[in-house]
């Protein structure tokens, strides 16, 4: 049987992880080096040699490379995206500096806006105006587009977004805005929010399509970087980019549309819960991935991750967990619903102005990292705090590549937390990983309960390097039955690029009482849809008998803002369906909000479809069955304080890859690897399952 190879390479705020599997016989090789943020496409290039030479390949022989980065996302949080410019209807040259006019944090004095990532200067009115029904009322200046390149280019601008009024209903101003920069100014970068956001909110949309702009240029000089670098390599295949919803697309489609990038990471770890509680039979699930800045918690339902159409680049966090809604740039893309709070391994404890102990959102990062990583850092994390209670193994961080440093991390937290506390080392540290805890459960609280879902009817699939190490105890403060710990957690958002599948999104605003919807428009809208989704998926390689298509309708009741997308029924739509529909949108805002209103009329807003080509899954490689004890696997024993015992306990200490399929480790224990360690509390028991996953349930 000939050999296929597929990497995964995903990006994080302090390490680079890599997976390389053989689909030949489901083996995997991982790998995790620290990231390189003065330039990512390094760190990226390190893995890929160090894991193609551990399995003797060249880069030529790899069929495809999946690739995860927050190289968007930076560009924006970090304010290094293109000077940008902005082309707007006359009129609306303020609509970036009005934004929503909501106060996002009502009771804080001290909030402000945030700033806009085009400043008014740079915005230039455009005379011309179509209405709601996209009609011209006045026709395009085309000497006033040809006079504002002429100022941009004044003011060094590299990219330009386009958005004039109800372009969502008719593009042609747009359309031929582009044509005359294409004409006049051809290394310009152009961004249509025609194109990137038909929809309407004309704030969101033009947001959007700012920050598609800004972030461009960036993207595109990246991915050529990569694309260079693997070509010298002699890798002449096309590189496939991670989705904020979930699916894949190439590197060429993301260079046009980076917005579609934004959450590329998160997504990934989502992706490969969904996977692994397949494996396991677990159809709902959640996800809880902890690396070394942020921990991302989703949900999955029917195997599937729960799917938003909007969401917030740049927001920053409040007093509780989860991001201030309100206070970033709107983005309407789709996206992987996750809740992520900054309570990674490398989250900075610290005391606030009170004497309160805090944890969190600042990170130590890849540099200078936490006090025990012996790489300049002296501020106490909860690595540090993990490593003072025993959690971790000063010898066998990161397969023993990294020494901890065990007094290092005591100095630290008895500097800056437990002398200012009066208390001793252990009890900070112990303090430390209770916040955390707290942050955490409040955060997927967030993503279960306001969503309308019982995180106990759930299982919870644990990964990122630290995730492992908390799970547990997370479970328990849930009440979550089962926890699902997947081998090599460490690098699991990696794998889960390799099981993506590719994913193309199209929505357009089409507003009309769903009572007397006009059918052969919405079927109009659909094939279009269709046609476009089936090129886009034929030129990326895929046969038709692997795509799948999902048609929907965003709708409402008449008078409210805001929409909740409603599949079709799988017979399509007739009159009969309309019916159904209104039934389905009835229960789902039930479900969402505790009521619905069944006499009320509702409407659609948007026509949308979701684009689904099917790609080959690896088969991950099984683990034998249990042919001796389980204690073959231990390793040694170390004390290991557990809050819920205010003491150390003596635990034993296994090898995971030294664990059979039908091994059981009674907690309390730790099992250890390369990548990650995992922490069994007193009470609980692991069982190993196929594949080498981890169970974990109340004994």
């Amino acid at each position: 049987m000939s050999r296929r190879y597929r990497l995964g390479v995903d990006i994080g705020g302090t390490f680079t992880d890599g997976v390389l599997i053989d689909e030949s016989n489901g083996t995997l090789q991982i790998d995790k080096v620290l990231t390189t943020p003065q330039d990512p496409s390094e760190g990226f290039l390190t893995i890929t040699q160090r894991l193609a030479a551990e399995a003797n390949l060249s880069l030529d022989q790899l069929h495809s490379i999946i690739h995860a980065t927050t190289i968007a996302t930076n560009a924006v949080l970090e304010r290094r995206g293109a000077r940008a410019g902005l082309l707007v209807t006359q009129g609306f040259r303020d609509i970036l500096e009005i934004g929503r006019q909501i106060r996002h944090e009502l009771y804080n004095l001290q909030t402000e806006k945030i700033p806009p990532l085009i400043p008014r200067q740079r915005c230039i009115e455009i005379p011309e105006r179509m209405d709601h029904r996209g009609e011209v009322l006045l026709p395009l200046d085309e000497a006033a587009v040809a006079g504002a390149l002429s100022t941009l280019r004044t003011q060094q601008v590299e990219s330009i977004a386009i958005c004039f009024l109800h372009a969502y209903r008719n593009p042609v101003h747009e359309q031929r805005a582009a044509e005359l920069i294409q004409s006049l100014w051809p290394e310009a970068t152009v961004s249509l929010s025609s194109e990137i956001a038909p929809e309407i909110r004309e704030y969101w949309r033009a947001s959007t399509t700012v920050t598609n702009a800004y972030v461009a240029p960036t993207v595109r000089t990246y991915l050529d970087k990569i694309e260079q670098k693997l070509s010298r390599e002699g890798f002449d295949k096309s590189v496939y980019i991670m989705q904020s919803s979930g699916g894949i697309m190439t590197a060429a489609a993301a260079k046009e549309r980076p917005i579609h990038m934004i959450e590329s990471g998160p997504a990934a770890g989502v992706a490969a819960a969904a996977y692994l509680s397949e494996l396991v039979g677990f159809p709902n699930a959640l996800s809880f991935d902890m690396g070394g800045t942020t921990a991302k918690m989703g949900l999955i339902r029917d195997h599937q991750p729960n799917v938003l159409s909007e969401f917030e680049v740049g927001a920053h966090s409040g007093s509780g967990a989860g991001l201030v809604r309100g206070s970033g740039y709107p983005i309407l893309a789709s996206v992987v619903d996750l809740v992520e709070v900054g309570a990674g391994g490398g989250s900075l404890a610290w005391m606030d102005s009170g004497g309160l102990m805090r944890v969190g959102p600042q990170s130590a990062g890849a540099e200078p990292g936490p006090a025990c990583c012996g790489q300049g850092g002296t501020k106490p994390t909860i690595t540090d705090a993990n490593l003072m209670l025993g959690r971790l193994n000063p010898d066998y961080f990161l397969g023993g590549r990294i020494q901890l440093d065990k007094e290092a991390a005591h100095t630290a937290i008895n500097v800056h937390c437990a002398q200012a506390l009066g208390m001793d080392v252990v009890e900070a540290a112990s303090g430390i990983v209770d916040i955390a805890t707290v942050t955490m459960v409040h955060a997927m609280r967030l993503v279960s309960v306001q969503r309308g879902y019982d995180p106990r009817e759930f299982c919870l699939v644990s990964f990122g390097g630290a995730g492992p190490v908390h799970a547990n105890q997370l479970a328990a403060e849930l009440g979550i039955p089962t926890v699902v710990i997947p081998p090599s957690p460490g690098v699991a958002s990696a794998l889960g690029m390799l099981v993506s599948n590719l994913r193309h999104d199209y929505r357009v605003t089409r507003i009309h009482p769903l009572a007397e919807v006009e059918l052969d428009e919405l079927d109009t809208i659909w094939r279009d849809f269709t046609a476009q989704a089936t090129d886009a998926l034929m030129d990326e390689g895929l046969a038709e008998d692997k795509m799948l298509f999902n048609p929907y309708l965003d709708m409402r009741y008449i008078g409210q803002s805001w929409k909740l997308p409603i599949s079709l029924p799988d017979d399509g739509l007739d009159a009969t369906g309309v019916a159904w529909l209104k039934n389905a949108f009835d229960r789902q805002h039930e479900h969402l909000y505790g009521f619905s209103v069944p006499e009320e009329p509702v409407e659609i807003v948007n026509v949308g479809l979701s684009a689904i080509g099917l790609v080959r899954k690896p088969q991950l490689r099984d683990v034998p069955g249990a042919s001796q004890p389980v204690a073959a696997a231990r390793k040694c024993a170390r004390q290991v304080y557990f809050a819920e015992l205010k003491d150390f306990m003596e635990c034993p200490v296994f090898d995971r890859h030294a664990l059979q399929q039908g091994h059981v480790v009674e907690g309390p224990a730790v099992v250890e690897e390369m990548d990650s360690t995992t922490v069994i509390h007193p009470g609980y028991m692991a069982s190993v399952a196929r594949y080498g996953i981890l169970i974990l349930q109340q004994q």
